[in-house]
């Protein structure tokens, strides 16, 4: 089976997830062959699986993937201008109007929808779409739109200066429209179009399926349209309007929605990333909760020592930044440490890959800024008078000397912590049942689904719970080593690389037998229509009879 993977600049990592997912689906299923598409970003550099081939794309250092008529840009006509306006004034209304259509008002994810298709084709049509996105016609399309009759109020309140931004990411959002990619020498050649995230990613898969009826499987690990608006912190430092964000709202969630309604099959890596689909319109029966998969090999030694970990030692891991809520940690532990003065914290930060600059700055300033309550909340401690002090809090980043690897950092907790306001699918809460280790949980995303009855879960931003759960674990040994010991059970069950393998492989045979098996040119492809359209008769049509040719099936 040849599988179009679709991804987001060569690096589709599962959000929170330690390792190249793709990388592992890839290799696990050496068997399929794996053509890789990098929508929005380069492709990877790193040596690739025997399985897997890059597609470049044109105009990215690389020799079109197309033949030239399909990939060469001419200037529009008249005919292709007024096509333009059509279609793009019907993706602007559909953009601009209020989710629940006024009377005698059409359906605005229908003429999303409906624009976004016939955008397609023009741009397979005349070579992509050079500059029209951007274009005066389609600012001033834009406007019109907004100050419609039914538009959203704070649409209507749009500037010029917020159009032309506008304009600006929704090309970037549709440039797959006029990549190389949509011919038989690529996405015209896969069985099936994997999209590795929603969104823009999904785009060459959607039009795939409108071109060749290809099968479009999506999968999320994190909601797309979810970290837009968990994102309203750059928005506002980067100062877009109220206009600008409503917007850029509407564009994420109708190409979700749009997405959502024309995949085969949807598979969020948990059930808090389900919701959000089915919110967005995606059927229910065409969804299927698939968890990612997490290498548990690394993990066995200090798994299999189910009794280990320093006691009184609390372990929080993680990206540092206000999401994760460590003032409340640290005011948690303040109150635990009042009740038994022996324990002790470490928070290990790790880096998140591919950070930028502003995230590198935001995450040293929240870094400083515990550091310092740390400091006012904890002075330094000597047990005697001649002994140095120490703080009980601890900062460390992992690979540094003190937390040189996960499974050490691991190995020393007694129990494991995580204090946030807001998750998706936090991976460190799977690592530590893999180490059989008992954890204390805010009740966030997609926590109670991973650690089931194997942790303790207490609401967010509550220092007095999270210290009481916290201090009656490490009370209680016996019933720390025993959950434990369950935790690690049930990761081992849910959410190994093995079993997620085995999902995607029964997935792709599932979707496959159930499309329509298609003829390419030049290949022969066995069983591919019944052999009674090869036999004259009314069920065949004339061409078959005089042996021309055969049906698609």
């Amino acid at each position: 089976m040849r599988i179009g993977l679709l991804t987001e600049g060569g690096t589709p990592c599962a959000v929170g997830d330690t390792g190249a997912w793709w990388q592992r689906l890839v290799r696990g299923l050496a068997s399929h062959d794996f053509d890789l598409y990098a929508v929005g970003g380069p492709l990877p550099t790193a040596p690739l699986p025997p399985n897997t081939r890059p597609v470049p794309a044109a105009g990215e250092g690389a020799p079109p993937a197309g033949p030239p008529e399909r990939t060469r840009r001419r200037a529009y006509g008249r005919r292709d201008r007024r096509r333009f306006a059509e279609a793009f004034h019907a993706l602007a209304t559909g953009l601009t109007a209020e989710d629940a259509p006024g009377p005698g008002q059409d359906d605005p994810a229908h003429a999303f929808a409906t624009g976004l298709g016939a955008l397609a084709d023009l741009a397979r049509d005349s070579g992509g779409l050079p500059g029209a996105l951007r274009s005066d016609d389609a600012v001033r399309l834009l406007e019109a739109a907004s100050r419609a009759p039914g538009a959203r109020r704070a649409a209507a309140a749009a500037a010029l200066r917020d159009h032309l931004a506008f304009a600006d990411r929704l090309e970037r959002a549709l440039r797959p429209l006029s990549l190389d990619w949509y011919d038989e020498g690529a996405l015209g050649s896969a069985d099936l179009c994997h999209a590795t995230a929603g969104g823009p990613v999904a785009l060459p898969g959607l039009l795939a399926k409108r071109f060749f009826g290809t099968p479009l499987l999506v999968t999320e690990y994190g909601v797309g349209l979810r970290a837009h608006y968990l994102d309203r912190p750059a928005a506002d430092a980067a100062g877009h309007s109220t206009a600008l964000r409503t917007l850029l709202a509407a564009l994420h969630g109708r190409l979700a929605g749009e997405t959502y309604r024309q995949a085969a099959l949807l598979t969020p890596g948990n059930a808090h990333a389900r919701r959000w689909q089915e919110r967005l319109g995606a059927d229910r029966d065409r969804v299927r909760t698939v968890h990612p998969g997490m290498p548990a090999e690394r993990f066995a030694e200090v798994g299999e020592d189910e009794e280990g970990g320093e006691p009184g030692t609390l372990v929080w891991i993680g990206r540092v930044e206000p999401a994760k809520d460590l003032v409340a940690l640290l005011h948690a532990f303040a109150d635990l440490r009042a009740r038994r003065p022996d324990t002790r914290l470490r928070i290990v930060s790790v880096p998140a890959d591919g950070a930028g600059p502003e995230r590198g700055a935001d995450h040293c300033a929240y870094l400083a800024q515990c550091a310092a309550l740390a400091a006012q909340l904890f002075p330094d401690e000597a047990p005697g008078a001649h002994a140095v002090g120490e703080n009980p809090v601890s900062f460390e980043e992992l690979g540094g000397p003190e937390a040189p690897t996960l499974e050490d950092v691991y190995a020393s907790a007694a129990v494991v912590v995580l204090s946030s306001t807001v998750e998706g699918f936090p991976a460190s809460l799977v690592e530590a049942m893999f180490c059989a280790r008992a954890t204390v949980s805010t009740d966030v995303g997609a926590v109670v689904e991973i650690i089931g009855g194997t942790g303790l879960v207490v609401p967010p931003r509550n220092p007095r719970a999270l210290a009481d759960a916290c201090l009656a674990l490490l009370r209680d040994p016996g019933r720390r080593h025993r959950l434990g010991a369950a935790a690690r059970a049930r990761a081992l069950e849910l959410f190994t690389v093995d079993q997620n393998l085995a999902a995607f492989r029964g997935i792709y045979l599932e979707l496959l037998s159930h499309a329509p098996a298609r003829h390419r040119a030049g290949s022969d492809v066995p069983f591919a229509h019944p052999a009674e359209a090869h036999l004259p008769g009314s069920w065949a049509p004339k061409a078959v009879a005089a042996g021309t040719g055969a049906p698609d099936a």
